[in-house]
């Protein structure tokens, strides 16, 4: 007679999430063992898949991130299986995942890479939008064409991004911290790019080579079957290109920014006229102190912590992501990480035999390397699934395998306001506390490059336009060459920094 769930002997590897991480931990499964079914579990009908894959150096990966139906996925590879279904629970002492489609599917090992969701400032307010997926990045845009002003709330990469991209509305951009950008940039970094904002913009689009899979055909169908409150997978790094980001007014930038503030409280119309308190309107210049109360009527306001009021069409919620745990905690005693994250070791191993984690969903709890720092950012995700795939296969056959390179250094690339950004090691000196010094050039318009150094050795860069320095200081930081001798002279453009360190 058999149990509810067989023996973990009878199962196959599991993999949760259709996301880079995921993606990437079922594809190396499938090329470690060919003859196994490995099985694919995800909520949503497309996959994100990593297209175009380049080592630009030891270090640092490009690549393009594509949506794909999920058949592409298993043609290329036979033994890969997805499941379009959501997680109702797992049961990790039976090595058993229940899916919401009313199936059970033992694992013998499992890996969870059910990403992150965005942190909303507020729940349930249709006036307050949080992107962080390519649905509503569209859903955005729709809006965006009837929108006179919006309020961009967070710091991030995508706060940035869509800041960079809308026009014809004018942004209320509310921050937290002095300077824009700053879990990628200091305040040097932010005034390079911000003098960018106040540019007009040069009108030829550059070429989009990525193509897209919308799920247009299949979304009805999904949505009614998928419910709502799916999450769909992160954006890459151009997600907005192909968005038409225009509002209903005709002029280039907007933008207004209120600095070390958070949201108060947000008011609907009748419950901000019922308040008796004044809205401002958009300030028009800096120098011109004049507060001047709106006249106008909007959907939505929002009070700051600095006191400020504004009216607005709709608000962007840009505020980060949480670890998209939930479904798999109940009844399993998993360590979690301060950040709600699974914590994992040194092998993307969970505290639960047998359950692996990869991507947003997890915390890296093992002992860094003095260099590198967990990010939520698509490259980890591809790193962390690949390894968790490396790792499950080692021990499903009994061997032991080391510490995958890429975590050796936190390297990442990506584009922000057109210039090429690459970020290395602690780029912004995290965790040095004061015992560090930074060396600067700066070209405007043209390039930002920012060394931070420790005791004569460089342990970290940021390099914004294309300065061709990556690889130098990539072997810099990891080798810990003294440069004390350098001094100033590091980064004098007069002096061939490649020819001294290859």
């Amino acid at each position: 007679m058999e149990a509810a769930c067989s023996p973990p002997t009878a199962g196959k590897f599991v993999v949760v999430g259709g996301g880079i991480a995921g993606v990437t931990c079922a594809e190396q499964l499938a090329v470690h063992f060919p003859s196994e079914d490995i099985l694919l579990i995800t909520a949503s009908p497309v996959i994100k898949a990593v297209t175009n894959f380049k080592q630009v150096s030891k270090v640092l990966e490009e690549f393009d991130v594509e949506e794909q139906p999920s058949t592409m996925l298993e043609n290329r590879f036979p033994n890969i299986t997805v499941i379009e279904s959501g997680v109702k629970q797992l049961n990790s002492s039976e090595h058993c995942i229940l899916t919401e489609d009313g199936n059970q599917h033992i694992y013998k090992k499992l890996c969870l890479c059910a990403g992150a969701k965005p942190k909303l400032i507020c729940e349930g307010n249709p006036y307050v939008l949080g992107i962080r997926d390519t649905d509503s990045a569209q859903e955005f845009q729709k809006q965006l064409t009837e929108a006179k002003r919006i309020t961009i709330i967070g710091n991030g990469g995508i706060a940035l991004e869509l800041v960079y991209e809308i026009e014809g509305c004018e942004v209320i951009w509310a921050i937290k911290d002095k300077a824009i950008g700053n879990t990628f940039f200091d305040a040097g970094a932010a005034e390079f790019l911000t003098s960018k904002l106040t540019a007009e913009k040069p009108e030829a689009k550059i070429a989009q080579k990525r193509t897209r899979y919308t799920t247009e055909g299949r979304k009805k169908e999904a949505q009614t079957k998928a419910n709502a409150g799916n999450i769909g997978s992160a954006l890459g790094p151009d997600w907005h290109e192909g968005l038409d980001l225009k509002g209903t007014k005709e002029f280039s930038h907007k933008i207004h920014i209120e600095t070390m503030c958070e949201v108060k409280k947000i008011y609907l119309q009748e419950e901000f006229r019922i308040s008796k308190k004044k809205s401002l309107t958009f300030p028009r210049d800096h120098h011109n102190h004049l507060v001047i109360a709106d006249k106008e009527l909007w959907p939505v306001y929002v009070e700051l912590t600095n006191e400020k009021i504004y009216g607005c069409d709709f608000i962007v919620s840009a505020t980060g992501v949480t670890p998209n745990t939930e479904p798999f905690l109940y009844g399993n005693n998993f360590d979690v990480g301060k950040d709600g994250g699974l914590k994992v070791d040194d092998h993307m191993h969970t505290s639960l035999p047998d359950i692996y984690a990869a991507g947003d969903i997890c915390t890296a709890s093992w002992q860094p390397s003095p260099v590198w720092q967990q990010m939520r950012l698509w490259t980890q995700a591809r790193q962390m699934g690949w390894y968790a795939a490396k790792c499950m296969a080692a021990a499903s056959v009994g061997e032991s395998t080391d510490m995958d390179f890429s975590f050796e250094l936190f390297a990442h690339v990506t584009k922000f306001f057109n210039y090429k950004v690459v970020l290395l090691g602690k780029y912004n000196a995290q965790g040095l506390g004061l015992d560090h010094e930074l060396i600067l050039r700066c070209t405007k318009g043209q390039e930002y490059i920012k060394a931070v150094l420790q005791n004569g050795r460089m342990m970290g860069a940021v390099l914004i336009g294309e300065t061709d320095l990556e690889e130098t200081f990539e072997n810099l930081i990891l080798n810990q060459m003294n440069l004390s001798a350098y001094g100033e002279d590091l980064l004098d453009p007069n002096i061939d920094i490649e020819d001294y360190f290859d």
